[in-house]
């Protein structure tokens, strides 16, 4: 073998092994990513189902629990197919004050999604309202 074919075989191998190393690198980040959003679904999950032990509980303490429909009918003294008296004003908004204290966002950038960081100027000014 010469010295020139030497060379061009070392110089086609070292280009093959940065391809190689970026394909790696861009494995390891593809990794990264699909392990958070593992680990956040896995909290999201844990809180989800602390939220249906406390609901399965609280259902339990009530009786057979009803449709919602049925509920508010029964609670107003009108049968299932009328229409159901309105909601209170002020439960609404402790409805939105327990899911974001369970940890949810309320706000209209991340409704929805659990939060990670701490607390959110978006909900927070969104209850201070």
């Amino acid at each position: 073998m010469e010295k020139q074919e030497l060379f061009t075989k070392m110089d086609r191998l070292e280009k093959e092994l940065g391809v190689l190393f970026a394909d790696f690198g861009d494995l390891k980040s593809k990794l990264i990513e699909l392990l958070e959003e593992n680990q956040r679904l896995s909290i999201e999950n844990q809180q989800l189902r602390k939220l249906l032990k406390r609901e399965e509980a609280y259902t339990e303490g009530l009786g057979a629990p009803k449709l919602a429909t049925e509920a508010v009918a029964a609670s107003a003294g009108v049968s299932a197919g009328a229409k159901p008296a309105p909601i209170p004003a002020g439960e609404g908004y402790d409805n939105l004050a327990r899911l974001y204290y369970e940890g949810f966002h309320i706000c209209n950038v991340h409704y929805g999604h659990l939060r990670t960081e701490g607390d959110c100027l978006f909900c927070i000014s969104f209850l201070n309202k």
